[in-house]
């Protein structure tokens, strides 16, 4: 969504012109049936014209200038209903064209290798299939939804999410998902695809907006119902005007008073007064214009029943990974062991993680570029052979210069992994775990995190270097989000499968009301009919962090 569509003018001539142009279109029978009111007003339109043109032949009822007037306000009414609906169904439409103009396909310079030197061959963005590997460099669109697997780059993502400060993207950690369409505005990047076209974050956008449904909720039903009631009674007792005022007259005639039978054109016009014609008007434009509002913040409503419950919602259970958490665990601490440092420690763990694709170790090697500016080395120089993550030995690591090389640099091996793996593993090596490691170890578990050990050994034996805390990081500002819920009236619980320790020290720093640690899909519908019980309205959510916008699965509220 572009950042002007967002905040696009009711007035704004973009939608005012294809709005007047709907307003002649839905003028049609089965259209105006839709809205029983409207339709009154409609068949009311058509009877004065019709008197009017009788008028002018000179059959009138009444005189031409006054039936002409009120069927021009009675057409003007018809015409502001239909307006009123189009204008809001245009802004939905604007959302919809907004990330379809956003969907470009540009020209893609696709690498034989994922190195931004490998030989380039010109392709467009419709020939990007999931694997390929594209070199994107300064002011070129991103052609597909991808993963960064080498450089750094500041990127414009205003089309997608509307803010207009960029933002850095680059390999390893969370920050590393692009998406199709946006603009590459500083440095380069290598992208590997990870979408085949049509399946891209922008094409299930567009088919999710286009594929919502105008559909009435239960409370417009009701006002609906309750809005032809009052049309029928306000009609009959319209219509006993007539033969009352025919009566009158003749009962004047016999009295020889003056008196006047009331014109069809006076009916309608009084008719119409009565009627409740303004929310009749109204109702469906109001319906579409919640869902138009929805959208430009990013929530896709498929139908107007989604929005009312949601605004009945009062408990919202929430699972913790991907929605409270970033999803996966994250490197967040270096607690060093005695007598060396934390950048030491920073270094090794880092070395030791450069071959680690998974999530925790690509979060190891950004945060020793974070903290201590630490980048990656060119290993190639310094022999590295990487040791992979196995069930039996619970550690990974790095051996430089192994034997059988020619290298100056002295033989070292690191470790990390499992606690009690390394203290195995420095203890065979006639090192020693000190007890300062294994209180940091315990303090680690005890906030709920993972603590990873890393060792060495070189020239002078095994010895502990530190322990690394992988943490469950808390999505940031997400506290504050749940400090609106509450205001709002709406208790959040967080879900997890964790043990309770981990489960209680999550929910104190996101800050939910309560949690439900251990969880099974039995306890979780348990909880759920719980809160049912109690007459409250409960939504669940959950997030698949696949983009940087979080793809959503829908809030499904359930009575």
């Amino acid at each position: 969504m572009t950042e002007h569509n967002a905040t696009m003018s009711m007035f704004d001539p973009a939608l005012l012109r294809p709005a007047i142009a709907d307003s002649f279109r839905k003028l049609t029978p089965r259209t105006q049936f839709r809205n029983p009111v409207m339709f009154c007003v409609y068949v009311g339109s058509i009877l004065t014209t019709v008197l009017w043109i009788a008028a002018l032949a000179g059959q009138a009822e009444a005189p031409a200038g006054f039936i002409l007037a009120v069927t021009l306000w009675l057409w003007f009414t018809v015409l502001f209903a239909n307006f009123a609906e189009a204008l809001a169904e245009g802004r939905s439409k604007a959302q919809a064209a907004s990330l379809r103009s956003a969907k470009k396909d540009v020209m893609a310079k696709k690498l034989n290798e994922p190195h931004p030197k490998s030989p380039i061959r010109i392709v467009t963005a419709s020939d990007l299939r999931r694997g390929d590997v594209v070199l994107i460099e300064t002011g070129d669109v991103i052609p597909a939804d991808g993963e960064v697997v080498d450089g750094v780059a500041s990127v414009d993502e205003s089309a997608i999410t509307g803010e207009s400060a960029p933002v850095i993207r680059e390999s390893g950690g969370d920050f590393s998902s692009v998406t199709g369409g946006t603009r590459v505005l500083s440095d380069w990047i290598v992208v590997r695809v990870t979408a085949n076209p049509g399946e891209a974050f922008l094409d299930r956008m567009i088919a999710m907006v286009e594929g919502a449904k105008r559909q009435k909720t239960p409370n417009e039903i009701a006002l609906t119902i309750l809005l032809v009631a009052l049309t029928i009674v306000m009609l009959l007792a319209t219509a006993t005007l007539l033969p009352f005022s025919i009566f009158s007259v003749e009962a004047a005639h016999l009295t020889n008073s003056a008196g006047h039978v009331v014109t069809i054109t006076a009916l309608v016009a009084l008719l119409v007064c009565l009627i409740p014609t303004t929310i009749g008007g109204l109702l469906s434009a109001i319906g579409v214009a919640g869902m138009s509002r929805m959208m430009q913040a990013n929530v896709i409503a498929t139908s107007g029943r989604a929005v009312e419950a949601a605004g009945d919602v009062d408990v919202l259970l929430l699972d913790k990974t991907g929605t409270i958490t970033l999803g996966n665990r994250q490197a967040s601490l270096f607690i060093p062991a005695p007598g060396l440092t934390e950048e030491a420690l920073a270094d090794a763990a880092q070395l030791s993680s450069l071959a680690d694709e998974t999530p925790e170790g690509r979060s190891i090697v950004v945060l020793a570029k974070q903290r201590f500016n630490i980048r990656q080395r060119d290993m190639a120089s310094l022999h590295a052979e990487f040791l992979a993550f196995t069930a039996q030995t619970r550690m990974s690591g790095v051996d430089l210069a192994p034997k059988g090389t020619s290298s100056d640099t002295s033989r070292r091996e690191i470790r990390k992994g499992a606690a009690d793996a390394v203290k195995h593993y420095v203890e065979a090596n006639g090192g020693r775990f000190p007890n300062e490691v294994s209180q940091a170890v315990a303090e680690v578990a005890r906030r709920g995190s993972t603590p990873l050990v890393v060792a060495e050994k070189g020239e002078q034996g095994a010895r502990v270097l530190g322990v690394i805390e992988l943490k469950d990081v808390v999505k940031g500002g997400i506290k504050e989000r749940f400090a609106e819920l509450r205001k709002m009236g709406i208790k959040t619980v967080m879900v997890t499968g964790d043990n309770r320790l981990t489960a209680a020290a999550i929910a104190a720093e996101a800050g939910v009301d309560d949690f439900l640690a251990e969880a099974t899909p039995e306890a979780k519908l348990a909880t759920i009919r719980a809160h049912q019980a109690e007459g409250r309205l409960v939504a669940m959510t959950a997030t698949a962090p696949t983009t940087p916008l979080r793809s959503r699965r829908p809030t499904s509220p359930s009575r």
